[in-house]
Order: structure tokens, then C-alpha cells, then sequence
């Protein structure tokens, strides 16, 4: 257990203008955090970052390529590390973002020995293949053999305020098509999990500072179908729910990737959905003392929170 109060411990958060990131900065001022720096390399959201939180010092920096953000991080107390690469259609850029990034802020902080709370991921486990996994798993296990202190957890899909990439992105889609499609029968099974409730697992963490590695997993198991049409009654969406044939799926994504260099959705992804995963479910309520919050709950949370609802963040 730390010895220090909240207000007297430096965290650092990587990746921190990303989803979980923007959710656990105000958390964790909530809790009584005041020395929160907060690295990202996003332009546009990080500047929406330091206008939600002034009080926060954000810095702007690739940790693959630049130099300079390295003082700041040195002397933390507790380092987050979410940066990743989630999709792309470029191999070098998953390596530079989950790899070469973790490798240099762990010898930035090698000195100071900081607790660590890596956000790794349940693909790690997963039956997919692709350039994220190969990543993850790479950046995971340069975090386990840097000789730290600190803990892995690996979340499912998540979901929150400022999702970008994942259901927030579908919701809006929904919002704005008269006709959402279903790549086949939509049976896919999906464990979603609360960015609110993994924010408050990695507070859990600061404050208790467990070791090891767990599997973080959502509590309720859904379908993608069932799970978009929860989206669409708590975003308030009109788009008609309808299936169509997998392989016309995959050729309408491998189309628009040639006419966007950065697509939402790609056809990667969309294999690694279809891929049949069940992912481990442990009692993280009761190991790290959080209220799981119910699903239809987190969506109603996600899509009709006053103040961060309408807060969209850039690709």
C-alpha cells in the first residue's frame, strides 16, 4: 500500500488523450490526484484534453520519435500506460506506437522505479492474428521483463465517454445512416467492459498497487446484434438494424480503405470480431473493490452524461 496521500503522488498516464485516458483524468482528480501528467501524441485531442483539464499538465509528444517529454515522466510515482495502436493499415505504425514507444518510456523512468499499471489487452488471449495482437503482446511483455513493480490488466472492449474507434464511433454511424448493417447473423458473442468501471479497477490499483496479471473482462455476456440494438435505444438512434452477407461486408470495408488512409473499421478488425472468442471472467469487484456498473446502465451513462456525452474526439 502507498505510504502517500493521492495529492502527493506524481502519476503519469500515457496514451491519456485516448479513451480510457480522457475517462480516468477526471476520475482520478475526483479521488484527490492533483500531480497528473498526461502524454499523448494527438494534436487535436490532446488539446481537447487540456481544455476539459487546465489543471493537468499535458504534454504533446510521440514517444516513438520525439524527445523532451522525458523529464516529465522521470519522476512519477505511478506510471499508466495506455498508449496504443488499435487500427491502421500500416504494420510500421502498430510497431512505432506499441512497441518503440513502450521501449523508450521504460528506460525514460528506469531510474525512479515507478509502480506501473500497464493496460495490456484481452487479445493477448485471443484466437485472432493480426498486427495489433502481434503488438500488444510485444509491448506486454517489455513491461513484464523491464523488472518493475506493478500489474497487467488486460480489458475486453471497451467502452465510454470520448470512444472514437468502437461503440461510440457505431452510435454515431447509427445516429446518421437510416440503415445500420450486420456483417452475417450478428451472432458473434462480446464481453464489454465499462471504461467508467476499468478507470475505477485502475485507481484500485494505485492505491492498492497489486502485482500480477489479470484478465478484466465485461460481466455480461451479449451478442453484437443484441448489443447494438441496446446501443441504438440508449444513443436514441432511428437506423434500422439489418444483417447482411459477410463477404459483402468485407468488400464494402476494403473499398472505403482505399478512399480513407485512416479508416474507423477495418477489414482486420472485422475478422477479429467474427472470430469466436470467450475471454476469461473473474471477480474484479471484489478483488479490486469496484462497483461494476450494469450494461444497459454504462450505455444510458455513455450517451446521456450532461457533460461529457457530446464530447467527440478525433481519429
Amino acid at each position: 500500500m502507498p505510504s502517500k496521500s493521492p495529492s502527493a503522488l506524481r502519476v503519469a498516464v500515457t496514451g491519456a488523450a485516448g479513451l480510457v485516458g480522457q475517462n480516468l483524468v477526471p476520475r482520478l482528480k475526483a479521488r484527490g490526484f492533483t500531480d497528473i501528467v498526461a502524454v499523448d501524441k494527438h494534436r487535436a485531442n490532446t488539446a481537447t484534453l487540456r481544455r476539459l483539464h487546465p489543471d493537468v499538465t499535458v504534454v504533446e509528444a510521440d514517444l516513438a520519435r520525439d524527445d523532451g517529454w522525458q523529464e516529465a515522466v522521470a519522476s512519477t510515482d505511478v506510471l499508466v500506460v495506455l498508449h496504443a495502436q488499435i487500427g491502421g493499415l500500416d504494420h510500421d505504425v502498430f510497431v512505432a506506437n506499441n512497441v518503440t514507444a513502450t521501449e523508450r518510456l521504460l528506460a525514460a523512468v528506469a531510474g525512479h522505479r515507478p509502480y506501473v499499471v500497464h493496460v495490456s489487452s484481452s487479445v493477448v488471449n485471443s484466437a485472432a492474428d493480426d498486427w495489433y495482437v502481434e503488438t500488444k503482446d510485444a509491448q506486454e511483455k517489455l513491461v513484464l521483463a523491464s523488472g518493475l513493480d506493478g500489474v497487467v490488466l488486460r480489458p475486453t472492449l471497451m467502452f465510454g465517454w470520448f470512444d472514437r474507434k468502437h461503440i461510440g464511433w457505431l452510435a454515431r454511424f447509427m445516429r446518421k445512416a437510416p440503415v445500420f448493417p450486420i456483417p452475417g447473423d450478428g451472432r458473434y458473442l462480446r464481453q464489454p467492459l465499462y471504461a467508467g468501471d476499468f478507470s475505477d479497477i485502475v485507481m484500485a490499483c494505485i492505491e492498492r498497487r497489486p502485482s500480477g496479471t489479470f484478465n478484466i473482462s465485461g460481466l455480461e455476456r451479449i451478442d453484437y446484434i443484441d448489443l447494438m440494438r441496446a446501443v441504438k435505444q440508449a444513443s436514441g438512434a432511428k437506423a434500422a438494424i439489418v444483417r447482411i452477407p459477410y463477404g459483402l461486408f468485407w468488400a464494402l470495408l476494403w473499398v472505403y480503405a482505399r478512399v480513407d488512409g485512416d479508416p474507423p473499421f477495418t477489414t482486420r478488425q472485422l475478422e477479429a470480431l467474427v472470430t469466436p472468442d470467450v475471454f476469461e471472467v473473474i471477480d474484479w469487484p471484489g478483488l479490486f473493490g469496484v462497483t461494476a456498473t450494469p450494461l444497459n446502465a454504462a450505455l444510458e451513462e455513455t450517451f446521456r452524461d450532461p457533460v461529457y456525452s457530446d464530447v467527440v474526439l478525433e481519429f
